[in-house]
């Protein structure tokens, strides 16, 4: 049963399924959005047998009189849902495991949740964790999540929450052992116009086998998010907790691997960006993105897959130069935009490269849009972004935007984005770099020429041989 996805059992059958196992014994905190996890263990029957407390700290001094006044002050927030874990797990602990602790397997369940307002001008969202015992005695382990509540009505989005809560559990007991299985899992009963899932982290010795890394491209991958974040240690973040209220500036590319072409466009890029009359340079953030499509080999259709491995070599990479990574399947810039739209509204920064200018400006991209190019610049541009094009070598020349040529009925839409400041040259970029592409370097380290360390960051040469990473020879 660990590796066999069951799609066919239902919510009321997983619950009481737990309900009937006699080694699994907790308790419920569950603030906002109802109590409807604990709601549906009680409604399958036999909850005598699973739940030991269930209550909700809902009034705010209440909950920080039980679980600490937290240095941030949202109640909807991963240091409230961790405190809550953390105080109730001590508490089944303290009062049962002399009782029981040597046949039951221990829980604490907890949720904080803000749900559609009465205006609905909001957007639901919660946290969502259990911290738990795979084996009686045994040593504790955490899962914990950031939920986005996609439902346009108030008791849909808390039956989301339940069952969302019941799956959750039932995977913890049964699916631990196989990572792919237990994230699919969580959408049973439910849909992913429903719920999205863009943060999740495994910890404990039972998960010594779980990449929290590949569980944030998985989420992208399986279509539970449409983006993921995690930062220079590996961490996964939540996304919004890290972009919200930031000027951001992101650079697309597939780094296999990052060279000095790279770094040049990030920080070429960024100073520009930083030097812009309406972006406080002390709130910047730079984000490198990978997209799907991109961690695919070049020309590779949608139904290819992803080398995992490769994968982790690029983030190691990148965050070896202290990246903050984000995961996407954006292929179009537009829909990045209307993304990280949606987190801050603070000017956006995106660092491309001259061919991505030529990718924005191909109208086949947009064909599937009812208002084609227009509509998806409209959502580009509309907002408070710009684009710093670094530029390309190619037989001599160097093109950027002033060499650039549209379709001759996009001319006047392109000037109309330059008089517009919309659009600009990076100009003190490193001419030393235009000749270099990342295939060729990609190339020469698999077959470890000489001179190739000359093309990547320092840091970066070290770590590639250090490891064998991109194919050189070990």
């Amino acid at each position: 049963m660990e590796n066999i996805h069951n799609k066919f059992i239902g919510t009321k059958q997983k619950a009481l399924a737990i309900n009937l196992d006699p080694q699994i014994y907790g308790s419920f905190a569950e603030i906002g959005a109802g109590q409807d996890v604990a709601a549906n263990f009680f409604k399958a029957g036999a909850a005598a047998g699973t739940i030991a407390k269930t209550m909700s700290a809902y009034d705010m001094a209440f909950s920080d009189a039980i679980y600490g006044a937290q240095q941030v002050k949202r109640y909807v927030s991963e240091q409230r849902l961790i405190a809550m874990l953390g105080h109730e797990y001590d508490l089944v602990i303290e009062r049962l495991a002399s009782k029981r602790g040597d046949t039951s397997t221990f829980f604490a369940f907890s949720d904080t949740f803000s749900a559609l307002n009465y205006q609905k001008t909001n957007q639901g969202h919660g946290w969502m964790g259990i911290r738990y015992q795979m084996e009686p005695n045994g040593e504790y382990h955490d899962v914990v999540l950031h939920v986005k509540l996609l439902d346009n009505d108030l008791g849909l989005q808390h039956s989301a929450v339940g069952i969302l809560g019941v799956n959750l559990v039932y995977a913890c007991f049964n699916y631990h052992k196989s990572p792919s299985v237990f994230l699919l899992s969580l959408l049973d009963d439910l849909s992913r116009d429903r719920i999205q899932i863009d943060m999740i982290r495994f910890e404990g010795p039972g998960f010594s086998h779980v990449d929290n890394r590949l569980m944030s491209l998985h989420l992208v991958k399986f279509g539970l998010s449409d983006a993921a974040v995690f930062g220079p240690d590996g961490k996964n973040l939540q996304p919004s907790e890290v972009l919200y209220k930031k000027h951001i500036m992101i650079v697309r590319g597939r780094f296999r691997p990052l060279i000095n072409v790279h770094m040049d466009m990030i920080n070429t890029g960024v100073e520009r960006f930083k030097d812009e009359p309406d972006v406080d340079a002390a709130n910047v953030i730079v984000v490198t993105e990978l997209t799907l499509q991109s961690l695919k080999e070049r020309g590779a259709d949608d139904s290819a897959e992803i080398n995992e491995k490769d994968f982790l070599d690029r983030v190691d990479i990148l965050c070896s130069v202290g990246q903050t990574v984000l995961i996407s399947n954006f292929h179009e810039y537009y829909k990045l935009v209307a993304y990280l739209s949606k987190i801050t509204t603070l000017k956006m920064g995106v660092v491309l490269g001259y061919p991505n200018l030529e990718f924005i400006f191909n109208e086949k991209h947009y064909q599937y849009l009812q208002g084609g190019i227009l509509e998806a610049f409209a959502t580009l541009f509309s907002r408070k972004v710009k684009l710093f094009i670094y530029p390309t070598l190619g037989d001599g020349i160097v093109y950027n935007s002033k060499r650039f040529s549209p379709p001759p009925h996009l001319i006047d839409l392109f000037e109309y984005l330059i008089a517009n400041d919309k659009i600009e040259d990076i100009l003190d970029y490193n001419v030393n770099n235009l000749h270099v592409q990342t295939d060729r370097v990609l190339e020469l380290v698999k077959e470890n020429a000489p001179g190739w360390e000359d093309y990547v960051p320092e840091q970066v040469a070290a770590i590639i041989k250090e490891r064998s990473l991109f194919g050189f020879p070990e």
